[in-house]
């Protein structure tokens, strides 16, 4: 518990418990979570849609797709990015696989998330008929949205926290939840204060909600720019969270993987940011692949209407002058003829 110092109350508790049962069935607080992570996501999502010129009834069409295949692919993420538990150390065969299917113990690779969740968003926009990278735009401050609320089921599961600190905000971890001092090879003593790292990033997601939404106000951002832009923005504060943990993770040339990936997908989103800002400075016209009777497509200038009186204007004049022609060739035969 909170230590009180000169009447003044440090640190963060952990909850008591992560899981509550209705008879036989669980309530776990990290799947809880997960749900609600969605649900403020998709209703951000549908808002910005709809603001966009979609309907709002593709984007519960498009979740059906994408939130299975983001579930799948952040589960698969972070079960190859950190195999020693399912699999054994060096994949010896000393873990226990079947773990890999307890979703509700934690462990949704964000990368992974996204990644698969684009190919089930790709198949649900073609079936909905819009463009991938409209949706993109408008779902993009969601995701964040739904990854702060999401971050909530790691404090309820006492897992993801950062390394020892004195900070007056440091968490506390129960005993049961101690990771291993790698200095000493033993669990960490009860009441050492850790960095609570899933309220850094639950923070900083809701601040780079608050930015893209801004971002996009103000330069009505369009073609992918808000989605890549969440990846820029979102790999910064990563980064620097990441480095703060102590759970085990796969290590490479001395730094976590997934600081590796964060810096790798901060850069590329840099790169395409730019590319895209230069190609596509104003937004589409339109979110659908087909835009409709009377829709330009998207991108293109309307082209400018023809004059309807044009075509008769050219005839009326055109008229005129056959007349005079042949009234001159008459009167010179006329002439031809009496002289």
């Amino acid at each position: 518990m909170p230590v009180a110092q000169s009447g003044v109350l440090t640190g963060i508790p952990s909850p008591a418990q992560h899981t509550w049962y209705l008879g036989i069935f669980p309530l776990r607080a990290y799947a809880l979570a997960i749900l609600a992570g969605i649900v403020v996501g998709l209703w951000l999502t549908a808002r910005r849609w709809k603001a966009r010129g979609g309907n709002p009834e593709d984007v519960l069409e498009i979740a059906f797709w994408a939130v299975p295949f983001g579930i799948v692919g952040g589960r698969l993420y972070h079960v190859l990015s950190s195999p020693d538990r399912y699999f054994g150390e060096n994949f010896s065969g000393g873990g226990d696989p079947v773990r890999a299917l307890y979703v509700w113990e934690g462990g949704l690779g964000i990368w992974g998330a996204v990644a698969l969740g684009a190919v089930g968003a790709w198949l649900g926009c073609r079936r909905q008929g819009v463009r991938l990278s409209s949706f993109a735009d408008a779902a993009a401050p969601g995701l964040l949205l739904a990854q702060a609320v999401g971050r909530l089921g790691n404090w309820f599961n006492q897992e993801l926290y950062g390394r020892p600190t004195e900070l007056p905000w440091g968490l506390h971890i129960d005993a049961g939840y101690l990771v291993t001092n790698p200095a000493t090879g033993v669990p960490y003593p009860e009441g050492t204060l850790f960095h609570p790292t899933f309220l850094y990033e639950l923070v900083w997601n809701l601040v780079m909600v608050a930015a893209l939404l801004f971002l996009d106000r103000r330069f009505r951002l369009g073609h992918g720019r808000v989605f890549w832009a969440y990846v820029l923005l979102y790999t910064l504060g990563r980064v620097w969270i990441e480095m703060l943990r102590i759970d085990d993770a796969e290590v490479v040339a001395g730094l976590r993987l997934n600081v590796w990936t964060s810096i790798l997908l901060g850069l590329a989103a840099l790169v395409v940011s730019v590319v895209l800002a230069r190609r596509f400075p104003t937004r589409e016209t339109s979110v659908r692949l087909r835009p409709g009777d009377g829709e330009p497509p998207a991108g293109s200038p309307a082209e400018p209407a023809p004059d309807p009186g044009a075509e008769g204007t050219g005839a009326a004049e055109a008229e005129p002058e056959e007349s005079r022609t042949a009234a001159v060739e008459e009167s010179d035969a006329d002439a031809s003829a009496r002289t």
